[in-house]
């Protein structure tokens, strides 16, 4: 009996294929096309006109798709993503280490981990996927579009979910730095506990009354009159914490675009970036058992 094999396909300019399934449906459409126009409607019309056009969309067995291509039930299609237009993030990543497991990437400010909303080629994942070739490398943990720092990046599948549960279960030590408002009035070190949620725009953070459920170790590093630089502990993870516990202190970070308010700018204007870096990271390898330190070769100033 001969099997088909699936079609399995190639990274295109450092973007992996996002994979669909078409499911048996009795107002299945005419089109495979029109189903994905309808299943992805936050996609306009015309970007997906433009994927067939250019040959970016795949059924199974690897063929080539167009707009007249009809809808095969029980049976996947490939696309890949991508956009007209893409603002250039005019800073550059830095591989601090590498091994056949992981490697351990200092990432700039402004460049987003990986493709969502405006930016696929501008992100860490995709720039690393180009400069190795590696399609399976994966983001082991995340930072924010706007803070800058170490970063462990995934080589192996086979490996990948160890590091995933070192994380998981808080195993990794990390260590950032800010740059912040001086207050004398606050004495350090302290630790500081609060209850996050999420607030309104859905992006941000808020805190609540109630059990607390993140919390941070905070340090004075240095200071002038006016700003100091904080060494932030983290042992917890939630979204935004280091910048949500230090503007609850009154010390909001400097160039922070979310708190105390919400003050977008131009997705081009990179010239006040969020004074928020992941300055260490420490781990016990958990392949090897090997004590591993990694710092980042950025530095904040006053």
């Amino acid at each position: 009996m001969q099997t088909t094999v699936e079609f399995n396909p190639p990274m295109l300019n450092g973007v992996s294929a996002s994979k669909v399934f078409l499911p048996a449906s009795p107002d299945a459409p005419l089109t495979v096309f029109d189903y994905l126009c309808t299943q992805f409607a936050h996609i306009a019309t015309d970007e997906w006109q433009s994927r067939f056009t250019e040959g970016l969309v795949y059924d199974a067995q690897g063929n080539q798709l167009t707009t007249a291509s009809l809808f095969q039930a029980n049976s996947h299609c490939f696309y890949y993503r991508f956009l007209a237009h893409e603002v250039h993030v005019p800073f550059q990543h830095q591989i601090l280490f590498e091994n056949e497991h992981f490697m351990v990437v200092d990432k700039p400010h402004f460049l987003t981990m990986s493709p969502t909303g405006q930016y696929v080629q501008e992100t860490l994942l995709v720039r690393l996927k180009k400069q190795t070739g590696n399609e399976h490398l994966t983001p082991i943990h995340r930072l924010d579009r706007e803070t800058a720092g170490v970063v462990l990046i995934s080589k192996r599948v086979e490996s990948r979910g160890l590091y995933q549960q070192m994380f998981a279960t808080r195993q990794v030590q990390k260590t950032y730095h800010a740059i912040a408002a001086y207050q004398p009035d606050l004495k350090f070190p302290l630790i500081t506990r609060l209850r996050m949620e999420k607030g309104q725009p859905f992006y941000t953070m808020h805190v609540l009354d109630g059990t607390p459920n993140s919390e941070t170790a905070i340090d004075l590093l240095e200071h002038n009159t006016e700003w100091a630089k904080y060494e932030l502990k983290p042992h917890t993870g939630k979204q935004h914490q280091l910048r949500v516990h230090l503007n609850h202190l009154g010390i909001p970070i400097r160039h922070d675009p979310f708190y105390p308010q919400v003050a977008h700018k131009a997705e081009d204007d990179f010239s006040a970036p969020l004074s928020l870096l992941a300055k260490h990271i420490q781990f016990i390898d958990p392949i090897t058992q090997k004590s591993m330190n990694f710092s980042s070769q950025l530095e904040l100033t006053l």
